[in-house]
């Protein structure tokens, strides 16, 4: 589903004492994140943000406008960020993970088979693993193109053709 506001992250502790803070980026990575001038502290945009941010390996290193000593900063420990979705630019046929969660799974070849909803997103490196839940089994896909043959975020629904023994008994 597409959202308008995303979680893009969280700040873990602080660093220095001029007010910055480490932060754990839940997108792409640090430089994903220093591309952003502004986030939000809530999930409805209504408190916004100007920040600047650096990467430092896998974390950046965040300033917020107003945040100018260590204890301020440390008052905003495990605070989530959130980023406008609008100000994210993606290719065609990419997506946010958060929007492919809750997107019910169908087969490509025969929609009135329902192979649940996607719960879960695991990065291996090689290719994303989607958790695909129905009746509280789990089922793990690989997200790779001949499996995943059509994603419709807006409208909740992705269709995939599945490996053989995927969401069955065979050999």
């Amino acid at each position: 589903m597409i959202k308008e506001y995303l979680e893009i992250g969280k700040i873990t502790s602080t660093h220095g004492i001029k007010g910055e803070m480490r932060f754990q980026p839940w997108c792409d990575g640090p430089e994903f994140l220093a591309k952003f001038k502004t986030l939000y502290f809530d999930k409805k945009g209504e408190k916004a943000v100007k920040i600047k941010a650096r990467p430092n390996g896998e974390m950046a290193i965040l300033k917020i406008d107003g945040i100018d000593t260590v204890e301020e900063a440390a008052k905003l420990r495990d605070k989530v960020l959130y980023m406008k979705r609008s100000d994210a630019k993606l290719s065609d046929g990419q997506y946010f993970i958060q929007e492919l969660m809750d997107c019910t799974v169908y087969d490509a070849d025969d929609e009135s088979i329902c192979y649940g909803v996607l719960t879960d997103v695991s990065q291996t490196g090689a290719n994303d693993v989607w958790h695909i839940e129905k009746d509280g089994k789990e089922y793990l896909i690989p997200a790779i193109p001949p499996v995943v043959i059509s994603t419709d975020v807006e409208a909740g629904v992705i269709k995939i053709r599945p490996l053989r023994g995927i969401f069955d008994d065979e050999d």
